[in-house]
């Protein structure tokens, strides 16, 4: 195994490449490019700092290419004393978050290495329990094996997803959606009127009374509420959220567990195993894709997401060629206390998913169980890959997206991504037209295959969209959500550049563009000709949605640069005074355009931008 297939020397060329595409230390605007006997060097000569790289083109022009900096001559390559030496170069003020980095690297290369030790096994227990072919995994429940596959992946943008903040093996081990682990769930009684609740719908027959917990309080069932806890967030992190809500000396929990659920691909959020149509999402008090991302929930972040849900809806209304091809989860049930800890989204999926195939878009590059698969197979799937499908070692063995192919597009996966991109694109532009943009990402978006051969959209997720107040008005009319009904401000605006960036970064960048270069990174097509095929569905797409639709084609099919998320320098490296990211996950640089016929960019690092 070469340094650059070891997990330490993947995820050091992740985080190098990070780092140049964020521009962190100037990587990029500064440095210069130097041929050397061995290849490209990126060089910020007068910092001493030298990165080896190979050209990229998907979010970056450069991606290193080796696992290693040259520091003032002097090449250092474990990763550990690399960051260190970078973060002598930074700003003093700015040293907190590059030591916090440097533990998110140690935590996910401890997660990567035991990824590697338990993988097989636990594509055998999934095969066990769903069936050898991930093709015929149907039913909410086989979903969530889908869930598991997933969790092997790198995010296509922050290097160090797979780390979970303050977490250890056993606890990865009993409660990570990769490990695909049971579990049972803790709960609370509180005071009648201690919760704020939304929803009209009754809570499902599973939800306990105090007394089903085995409590006996005062006043019976009737003077209480219950609310489920994650049992990662038992502990001094739910004491001290009940004494911030001034319910330590009224709240009582349970010491008997109950209800048994498996996680999904978020971890926080959980499916209840003898009713796995009901999602439940629980905070943790844990932080995954930067120290400042935290896994708990804030209040107002229900809100959004309940009235994002009737946002969408109200769109559907409008636009019957969509109806039955798009789902979405229902959000409208939720509670919680008054704290980011003490929360509850009751999420339900809707009916008629028994007989389909429901796989997230970041599980369709995860190789299939059973299948041969190099040792670095996982990650070559990383959507920042861009190796040609001639390149040597293409990996060859089935993915995901191979065995859904097989089964449903005759064993050809661009025709399943072609499938896709029609009905994604057509929906998210048609979304665009009525002002909306989604934050609905590779994880918030699911394909469901039917035995007919039909290919449905399911969505879930809806808390983080941007909004052209002008444009809705006039699409929907008294349709319209009102702005009030959303508890972040930031949602609504008369400027389409928000709305521009979260299409281009999101349904852009995150669902088709990086399964154009993980699907030619594989050997499964031609880049170019892939690329090819993702403009002509978006342009198609823009046409057909008409001139509400034009900020898409001078933003995205036409732009020199486009947005890139800079979710590194915001999340953790730079404090959000630092940073200037009023939020973290729309906080961006650039890169080249990829789309552009004539060439995905020459531009070249040290260019002013």
């Amino acid at each position: 195994m070469s340094a650059t297939t070891t997990p330490a020397g993947l995820l050091a060329l992740r985080v190098l490449s990070t780092l140049v595409r964020e521009d962190v230390l100037g990587l990029r605007t500064r440095g210069t490019v130097e041929e050397r006997p061995d290849g490209c060097w990126l060089v910020v000569a007068e910092d001493g700092i030298a990165v080896p790289v190979a050209t990229e083109g998907f979010q970056s022009e450069y991606a290193a290419r080796l696992p290693l900096v040259e520091l003032d001559g002097r090449r250092v390559t474990e990763l550990d004393a690399l960051l260190t030496a970078l973060a002598a170069r930074a700003e003093d003020e700015d040293r907190p978050g590059w030591a916090a980095f440097a533990e998110e690297c140690r935590q996910t290369l401890a997660t990567m290495e035991l990824h590697e030790r338990v993988r097989e096994e636990v594509h055998t227990a999934l095969t066990d329990l769903y069936g050898a072919d991930p093709a015929h995994w149907t039913g909410p429940a086989a979903a969530l094996g889908h869930d598991t596959l997933a969790a092997y992946l790198d995010h296509p943008v922050y290097p160090t997803a797979r780390g979970r903040s303050g977490l250890d093996e056993q606890q990865l081990r009993a409660h990570a959606p990769e490990f695909h682990p049971a579990f049972e769930l803790r709960w609370l009684a509180l005071p009648a009127g201690a919760l704020t609740r939304h929803g009209d719908r009754p809570l499902p027959s599973w939800w306990p009374t105090p007394s089903w917990l085995g409590l006996d309080l005062p006043d019976g069932d009737g003077a209480w509420e219950t609310l489920p806890v994650h049992p990662l967030t038992v502990g001094p992190a739910l004491d001290e959220a009940l004494r911030a809500a001034g319910l330590d000396d009224r709240a009582v929990l349970a010491e008997r567990p109950y209800l048994t659920v498996v996680p999904t691909l978020s971890m926080r959020t959980v499916a209840v195993v003898e009713d796995p149509l009901h999602h439940l999402k629980l905070p943790l008090a844990t932080a995954t894709l930067g120290r400042l991302n935290r896994r708990t929930i804030k209040p107002g972040t229900l809100l959004d997401g309940a009235a994002g849900q009737r946002l969408v809806e109200a769109v559907l209304t409008r636009e019957p060629r969509f109806a039955g091809r798009i789902l979405h989860a229902d959000e409208q049930t939720w509670a919680h206390a008054g704290h980011e800890l003490l929360a509850v989204l009751l999420r339900r999926y809707p009916d008629g998913l028994e007989r389909s195939v429901t796989v997230p878009l970041a599980a369709l590059l995860a190789p299939a169980p059973a299948s041969p698969a190099s040792p670095d197979s996982s990650d070559s799937a990383s959507a920042h890959a861009s190796a040609p499908a001639s390149a040597p070692g293409a990996d060859r063995g089935l993915l995901v997206v191979d065995r859904l192919a097989e089964r449903f597009h005759g064993g050809d996966p661009v025709a399943l991504y072609d499938a896709l991109l029609e009905l994604l694109l057509d929906w998210q532009t048609t979304l665009f037209g009525h002002g909306i943009a989604l934050e609905s990402h590779q994880q918030n978006t699911s394909l469901v295959l039917d035995e007919d051969g039909g290919l449905r959209l399911l969505y879930k997720d809806d808390d983080g969209p941007r909004v052209h107040t002008g444009r809705l008005t006039a699409a929907l009319g008294e349709l319209a959500p009102k702005p009030e009904e959303f508890d972040d401000a930031r949602i609504f605006g008369d400027d389409d550049r928000p709305l521009t960036d979260l299409f281009t970064t999101i349904t852009g960048h995150l669902c088709t563009g990086s399964l154009a270069f993980g699907l030619a990174a594989h050997g499964r097509a031609d880049l170019d000709e892939l690329l090819a095929l993702l403009r002509k569905r978006l342009t198609e797409a823009v046409e057909r949605t008409g001139p509400a639709a034009e900020p898409l084609r001078t933003a995205l099919l036409d732009a020199e640069r486009l947005p890139v998320k800079a979710m590194v320098t915001a999340g953790t490296l730079l404090s959000k005074q630092r940073s200037g990211a009023a939020d973290i996950n729309k906080h961006y640089t650039d890169g080249p355009n990829y789309l552009l016929p004539q060439q995905r960019s020459t531009t070249k690092p040290g260019t002013e931008q």
